[in-house]
């Protein structure tokens, strides 16, 4: 209850802390594993972002690809939204969006800045999906994101594909500070996967197949899945080092946290139910 305010109308409320806003937390450089596809444990990343390194998880057993809670940055409340790449290896599913978008609501009534670590390689596949309505209730996370006038900041890691990098409150949802990790690719689909589609008859008209997709899986991760690309065209406000992810964070939650912002008049959305 600490990070609610009273009511809808009023501020959450501010805790003063000892914690530096301008630690570096050299650890982090090494969080992020060079392999796009060995998993590691977001909360790493979360845990030393936060004042004094607190950080109150929600419904931790429910959809542990997406993890959900609460923390303070410059003492003041922020509600965390994370892809769990321990776990399904990130991905969204119907019961990581329909959790995450009811979280995101939460903190919008309340005043509750939001802060998205992103590492998602796309939705679930799967007629289990499929036939579930994956569509539908992936949309609740996405207009949750865009019905949300909180200050957003987002921070993408590593993975930040296709559809579900929009999702996950990019600048195309009305992100306000977008932030990016060196290790961070952006692009509509894996490099491996797209060069299976982009180049396939090349490689199997190759006397060296395996030659060739290595070439052009490293031309196109060259050309596209890296953050400078994304931030050439204003995708991302910046890319940062990970050990100066919460003197970023703070420093723009300082600008955005007398934001006001509404929504175009109407008498309602209508919502993906």
């Amino acid at each position: 209850m600490t990070f609610l305010p009273q009511n809808n109308a009023e501020d959450p409320p501010l805790r003063p802390t000892t914690d530096p806003a301008d630690r570096a937390d050299p650890e982090l450089q090494s969080v992020v594993p060079d392999q796009p596809n060995k998993p590691y444990d977001i909360k790493d990343i979360v845990r030393p972002v936060l004042d004094d390194r607190y950080f109150f998880e929600v419904q931790a057993d429910y959809a542990p690809n997406i993890v959900i809670g609460f923390g303070r940055l410059g003492g003041r409340p922020v509600g965390i939204v994370a892809n769990q790449p321990a776990h399904l290896a990130g991905c969204l599913d119907i019961s990581a969006s329909v959790k995450a978008a009811r979280f995101v609501r939460f903190c919008d009534c309340f005043n509750i800045p939001l802060v998205t670590f992103e590492d998602v390689p796309g939705f679930l596949p799967g007629t289990a999906q499929e036939f579930g309505g994956i569509i539908k209730h992936g949309a609740k996370l996405l207009y949750a994101f865009c019905e949300a006038t909180v200050p957003k900041l987002t921070v993408i890691t590593r993975k930040a594909y296709g559809g579900a990098y929009c999702v996950m409150s990019s600048k195309h949802i009305r992100g306000d500070a977008n932030f990016a990790y060196p290790t961070a690719e952006i692009a509509v689909m894996g490099p491996e996967g797209a060069v299976n589609i982009l180049y396939k008859r090349e490689m199997d008209a190759a006397k060296n197949a395996a030659a060739l997709k290595e070439e052009k899986t490293r031309e196109y991760r060259e050309k596209f899945a890296n953050p400078y690309v994304a931030a050439e065209r204003g995708y991302i406000d910046e890319v940062i080092e990970p050990r100066d992810t919460r003197r970023r964070l703070i420093q723009a939650l300082d600008v955005l946290h007398t934001k006001r912002d509404t929504n175009p008049p109407r008498k309602h959305g209508n919502m993906p139910l």
